[in-house]
């Protein structure tokens, strides 16, 4: 069985790629007015919003029980309208060696595809695949697009 994995999907939204895109890349504190059942808080932890090298804490709620974890930003496309972000502190990695997610957004005709890529090393077997967390990414997109919508 082997302990690194990649998780990838695409999902279609309706809100403009780049107001999605600025939220993810510049605004993700934006996320506790979002989905606040989900995300408690994210702050910056250091750097500035927006910009590669920043470091973001996010406190959030999965599966009923408190979650934080530590990223920094390691890359924005602006081009591509992509951003990865590599988790560096934080319970994901009681569970992983390395965790590292990307979403980019993808205009296609008058739709835009949100392709989201979790990549990670297990730190043994025994551990899931991050299943659960991929499903609450993907939702937690979902939810941003009905709030971009109705905004």
């Amino acid at each position: 069985m082997s302990l690194v994995g990649k998780l990838s999907a695409e999902i279609l939204i309706v809100a403009p790629h780049h107001e999605h895109h600025g939220v993810w890349s510049g605004r993700p504190h934006h996320f506790s007015n979002v989905s606040p059942g989900k995300i408690k808080k994210v702050h910056l932890h250091e750097g500035d919003w927006g910009s590669v090298g920043s470091v973001i804490e996010w406190h959030y709620v999965i599966d009923g029980k408190d979650q934080v974890v530590k990223q920094v930003v390691e890359s924005i496309d602006e081009e591509n309208k992509a951003v990865t972000f590599k988790v560096i502190e934080g319970d994901l990695l009681k569970e992983y060696k390395s965790f590292k997610g990307t979403v980019q957004y993808i205009p296609k005709g008058e739709a835009t595809w949100v392709h989201w890529t979790f990549e990670y090393e297990k730190l043994n077997k025994d551990f899931p695949h991050p299943f659960k967390l991929f499903e609450y990414t993907i939702h937690l997109s979902e939810e941003l697009d009905d709030h971009l919508v109705q905004a």
